[in-house]
């Protein structure tokens, strides 16, 4: 069994509504970034927003580093300033296996968010760890990786999962 509740599937409406702020860093706050974390590694992946574990909160975590020991816990993150320089990552979702797509986006921005300890901090992000941040922050705003990309390669993307998942349900 695992230690964190399940990833919900798309298009379930929690990844479509805009997450709740949270009001302070409690025990409970940590005790749910705990759990995001345990979910992101055993994905493997390198961030986890709230929604995408059923959670209708601010929330999110994020670890870029090669040696999956530098957790950042983020509470109400928000993008102040984004380069005009971009970066293009492949990305994907739990919430809906099998799908990934380039995706184009600032190299770097600077985020306005509560730490584990409560405290307001302003961080710059480069490379993958921008990508990340900015991806699990479209999640806390109802926003999918795949509605970065243009209407006809989303319409073919959701195409081929649906096709991937009645495959998966035939067995």
């Amino acid at each position: 069994m695992a230690d964190h509740r399940p990833f919900v599937p798309y298009p379930a409406p929690v990844l479509r509504t805009v997450a709740d702020p949270v009001d302070g860093v409690t025990d409970q706050v940590r005790a749910i970034w705990d759990e995001m974390l345990r979910a992101m590694y055993a994905m493997p992946g390198v961030g986890l927003a709230a929604p995408q574990l059923g959670i209708g909160l601010r929330l999110a975590v994020l670890d870029c580093s090669d040696s999956r020991d530098q957790a950042i816990r983020l509470a109400n993150p928000e993008i102040l300033w984004s380069s005009d320089a971009t970066n293009a990552f492949d990305e994907a979702s739990p919430n809906l296996p099998g799908a990934s797509a380039s995706i184009e986006r600032p190299a770097e921005v600077e985020v306005r968010f509560l730490d584990e300890a409560g405290a307001e901090q302003v961080r710059k992000f480069e490379g993958l760890w921008a990508t990340s941040v900015q991806h699990q922050i479209d999640h806390l705003n109802g926003r999918m990786f795949f509605d970065n990309l243009s209407s006809l390669k989303r319409q073919r993307l959701l195409q081929a999962q649906k096709k991937r998942a009645k495959k998966a349900a035939r067995g």
